[in-house]
């Protein structure tokens, strides 16, 4: 991106899951030089303390089956904001495009003949796990990693994914926006032929306040995480390498 912001553009920022200090360099330029932040309850919030004390902050969380801001009232504050001259980020927990609505705002903004540039930031896909100690790939483990969404179940006419191919493909399964259809998510990957005792793992809010981490099994972990009230943001990892723990205290014993 441009070093200098320009008047009357639209940045999606990416930011790191929660914390400003996953924050790109180039996304925290954006954020200093900013007229109008939108952030949503996932964006690193500490980063708005480096914009200018002049610049409008403007909440448009959406809470899982909660109070939200519709999207299309998030394109239009940004076009509208762009269209008077100012200086306009949309910061946002993670990257803009990995299940994110960054490609729907960028549209809204071309459709409206608004200049949009992306900021790309660290996916909550690999931080999330690597935040927990765990790899999504490790050579003698994993040879790949897949990511997919879990918003809707196997079976469900919404649905574009093949989850049988998914449990043969022997890569590491990372599903985001999982939590409530977990079980039917987990049930259809045994049916279709993945070892029930795949070790699973869930990293819920991952570097943010309240950060959990639960293992188990693919046959155990919708039930784990049912009994212990997991909540969104959380991320499953299924594969070998949710059985590791590489936390700094393993790292300094490998180093000795």
């Amino acid at each position: 991106m441009n070093k200098q912001l320009s008047p009357g553009t639209v940045v999606l920022v990416g930011g790191g899951p929660g914390d400003a200090d996953l924050l790109t360099v180039a996304g925290m330029r954006a954020v200093r030089q900013a007229d109008v932040i939108l952030y949503d309850r996932l964006a690193p919030q500490d980063a708005l303390a480096e914009a200018r004390p002049d610049a409008e902050l403007v909440p448009v969380g959406k809470w899982p089956r909660g109070e939200y801001t519709p999207q299309e009232e998030i394109n239009r504050l940004l076009v509208e904001h762009a269209r008077a001259g100012r200086r306009v980020v949309r910061l946002k927990g993670g990257d803009n495009t990995v299940f994110g609505r960054g490609g729907e705002e960028a549209q809204a903004c071309v459709a409206a003949g608004v200049p949009v540039e992306f900021v790309p930031g660290v996916t909550s896909a690999v931080a999330a796990p690597q935040l927990a100690g765990i790899p999504v790939t490790h050579r003698s483990l994993s040879q790949g990693f897949t990511v997919v969404s879990g918003h809707v179940p196997p079976g469900d006419a919404r649905s574009q994914l093949d989850w049988g191919a998914l449990a043969r493909t022997r890569t590491t399964l990372v599903i985001l926006m999982g939590v409530k259809y977990l079980p039917e998510i987990t049930a259809t990957l045994r049916d279709a032929g993945l070892d029930p005792t795949t070790p699973a793992a869930i990293v819920m809010a991952a570097c943010m306040p309240g950060s959990q981490t639960l293992r188990g099994t693919v046959s155990s972990i919708a039930d784990i995480a049912g009994q212990q009230g997991v909540t969104p943001p959380a991320i499953t990892v299924i594969g070998d390498v949710a059985a590791l723990d590489l936390t700094d205290a393993d790292l300094a014993g490998l180093d000795a």
